[in-house]
């Protein structure tokens, strides 16, 4: 059983394009270009927005029933035709990204056929009860016992990084946990897709400070939070700009209330990086992340981050060197944070210095090279 055959099962790989869908893609594509066999399970819709890597068999799902979130889907279950064809498959190693029925049913079927099982934390799902308390409270105790139950089946977890670690311990969850962190494209996010004429056609004059936020625009992003320290530091300070990157419900009510922003809608790609590399600060004060890949998509484009002290972004932003924390959903520190960046110019350019530096410590094929290591102890220690 020494060759390396995953099957990774997931419940969201191409119909939501977000920090774990272009997580597990790269990671597909990593196992494919070291010829490790790879076979992926879960739902999708029609028209996904992402051109999946790898061979996706899709699972019965259905609408998360969370007002402003129908885009996301539920796995709810391991139907025997979609088993048959994990038969046919004969994995060495099964990998779930997400607990649900589809997970579940997963973990069942390499307990019984003796296939070494590990998994791996994307989203804080505890974190979000309290933004959506109306439909997940009645849930929240059942699912989390569900999730302490889970980790204790599987033989490694990767989570993103040691302060979520932490976190999880502290949630009371018992497992091997190792880091796997997440890569960067440093070549498209990058200080020299900085673009003057892009900011002056948006209505940026050279000498703003353009302060942006980058995320799909929905509460639970603290999205709010951004919004108020903007337009605190702004009647001091009328150079300050907001720049707001992404669509969601809740952008209606942002542009209420940053009438003076701009807005970009969707973005991905070169315009993503372009947007990113043509403000001077990023703000992001979500405290849900478990990791934070707009956090370091900024860092790669040289900008200084002012960022929760919570879990996730606040394990790459080291305080006072490339950026700040402030205290979670406090306006007046973020505000105070965001003051202290935006009147030191020497500052701005040497935190977003610092951030460009740091962010070239995460590649993605040493990452993931990393993970196939653990893939493999997984296998050598499994005792059945």
């Amino acid at each position: 059983m020494n060759e390396l055959r995953v099957a990774l099962f997931t419940g969201n790989y191409n119909h939501i394009r977000d920090g774990v869908s272009l997580t597990l893609n790269k990671l597909v594509s990593y196992l494919e270009g070291q010829n490790i066999p790879v076979l992926i399970f879960g739902p999708s819709i029609k028209n996904p927005p992402i051109e999946h890597c790898g061979e996706l068999v899709v699972t019965p799902s259905i609408p998360m029933l969370v007002p402003g979130r129908d885009e996301y889907r539920i796995a709810y279950s391991f139907p025997k035709w979609a088993q048959k064809k994990l038969d046919e498959f004969n994995p060495t190693l099964i990998h779930i990204a997400t607990p649900d029925g589809l997970g579940g049913g997963a973990l069942k079927w390499g307990q019984k056929n003796k296939v070494p099982v590990v998994s791996s934390y994307h989203t804080h799902f505890l974190s979000y009860a309290k933004y959506y308390k109306f439909y997940l409270m009645p849930i929240f105790y059942p699912a989390k016992m569900h999730m302490l139950k889970f980790y204790r089946k599987v033989e490694q977890t990767y989570v993103p990084t040691q302060s979520m670690i932490e976190e999880l311990e502290r949630e009371g969850v018992k497992s091997d946990m190792r880091i796997w962190a997440r890569g960067i494209d440093l070549e498209r996010f990058n200080p020299s897709k900085r673009d003057m004429d892009w900011r002056r056609k948006v209505g940026f004059a050279d000498d703003e400070i353009v302060v942006s936020f980058v995320s799909r625009l929905v509460w639970e992003k603290e999205l709010g939070t951004y919004i108020k320290a903007v337009r605190n530091l702004k009647t001091t300070n009328p150079k300050v700009r907001a720049l707001i990157v992404g669509n969601g419900p809740a952008q209606k009510e942002a542009e209420r209330l940053l009438p003076e922003a701009h807005f970009t809608g969707f973005a991905t790609g070169e315009d993503l990086a372009k947007a990113y590399a043509s403000s001077d600060i990023f703000l992001f004060p979500s405290h849900t992340e478990t990791f934070g890949n707009v956090t370091l998509e900024a860092m790669a484009s040289g900008l200084p981050c002012l960022v929760a002290d919570a879990i996730g972004s606040k394990s790459l932003v080291e305080n006072g060197v490339n950026g700040y924390w402030a205290n979670k959903k406090d306006e007046k520190d973020f505000t105070a944070k965001l003051k202290m960046i935006v009147e030191d110019d020497s500052k701005r350019i040497k935190m977003g210095i610092k951030s460009r530096e740091f962010a070239l410590n995460y590649q993605w094929d040493s990452i993931n090279e990393g993970l196939v290591e653990n893939y493999r102890e997984a296998i050598t220690n499994f005792q059945p």
